[in-house]
């Protein structure tokens, strides 16, 4: 071999080893904090979101989920990551509403009635709207949607298909003025509970039952303290990967990018998973010995109790009733009559 040939290949493989180097030291493993365990949705889009995000990047970021609260209370991850502490958090979207009130809207009982609903709002004009008012509100962005299905009643008492058949339970909520001021509209004070002492709670009779999705009872096992469930289906339960705006912004154009592109595949597989999931995850309920039950007169009186004295209460804070009828229109509904 020549010198100067020598030199040429000295040269590419220095020029290979910096640009490795320096890969390197841009690499990413971000911190992502999860509420719920092991096989929840919350999971699955984590680990579809850090699937796509290892595909784009050519293996360069990665992440890290931290399930079961491991990192704070969903409401904690939010603070957290508003201040740059915290790189990502999976949480329920009720626990972004008190950060930024305009996400509400998809927690008002009976707004949203199907996967497809959910699906329209999240991904069309309505969700990138919503995601602009959370990073002007809370310091965070929206870069995911989970699909989790409605929120089931369950407790350890007795069946529930009447509102008369709630006044003696003791229901525990979120800590979120929408759900609590919904249970009252059912004429009950309910429990305002941190997801993680929720099953404690349930164990020990402090309270007697709580609300979430069918994969959500199952992941978090809550088919060991509770054995009756009522198919309600007054909200669709929404969950949405953040990421500290201060941690996105230190990123660069591309990673940014890859980021996003990332959390919208996580969104599209996110609802599959849903779609091939739940009805599975309803008979492993009932094997392991959970009675299921459905409302009388498909809801009629819980859905007209819930509307009628829930949804006024917060059409300021989500943006006005036009903001509600915007919503409503976009998913074929009838407007709220002034």
């Amino acid at each position: 071999m020549t010198f100067v040939k020598k030199v040429c290949t000295l040269a590419a493989a220095v020029s290979t080893v910096a640009l490795m180097a320096a890969g390197a030291a841009d690499a990413k493993n971000f911190k992502i904090a999860v509420g719920d365990s092991a096989g929840s949705p919350q999971e699955a889009t984590g680990k579809f979101f850090i699937e796509a995000l290892e595909q784009k990047s050519g293996g360069a970021h990665t992440a890290t989920l931290f399930l079961n609260g491991q990192l704070g209370s969903e409401q904690d991850t939010v603070n957290e990551a508003a201040i740059g502490t915290l790189d990502m958090s999976l949480l329920a979207i009720n626990n972004v509403t008190p950060f930024s009130p305009s996400v509400g809207v998809f927690t008002l009982p009976y707004v949203i009635l199907s996967l497809e609903d959910a699906e329209t709002l999240t991904q069309g004009p309505i969700g990138q709207e919503l995601t602009e008012n959370t990073l002007r509100d809370a310091g965070v962005r929206i870069i995911a949607w989970t699909y989790t299905g409605f929120r089931r009643l369950t407790n350890s008492k007795k069946p529930v298909v009447s509102v008369a058949d709630l006044q003696d339970l003791v229901i525990r909520v979120p800590k979120n003025e929408i759900m609590i001021e919904t249970y009252k509209s059912w004429g009950i004070n309910p429990t305002p509970m941190a997801w993680s002492e929720t099953f404690t709670g349930l164990q020990t009779k402090v309270v007697d039952g709580q609300d979430n999705p069918y994969m959500t009872i199952n992941a978090m096992k809550f088919y060991e303290v509770q054995n009756h469930v009522t198919n309600l289906r007054y909200i669709f339960s929404i969950e949405p990967l953040i990421v500290s705006e201060a941690v996105f912004q230190d990123l660069s154009e591309d990673d940014q990018k890859m980021i996003l592109e990332a959390g919208q595949e996580a969104t599209r597989k996110s609802a599959q998973f849903l779609r091939d999931s739940e009805a599975a995850i309803k008979e492993e309920l009932i094997a392991k010995g959970m009675e299921i039950v459905d409302p009388e007169n498909d809801e009629a009186e819980f859905i007209q109790l819930a509307t009628e004295g829930v949804w006024p209460q917060f059409y300021d804070s989500i943006g006005g009733v036009e903001k509600l009828n915007e919503v409503l229109a976009a998913i074929g509904r009838d407007p709220v009559q002034q």
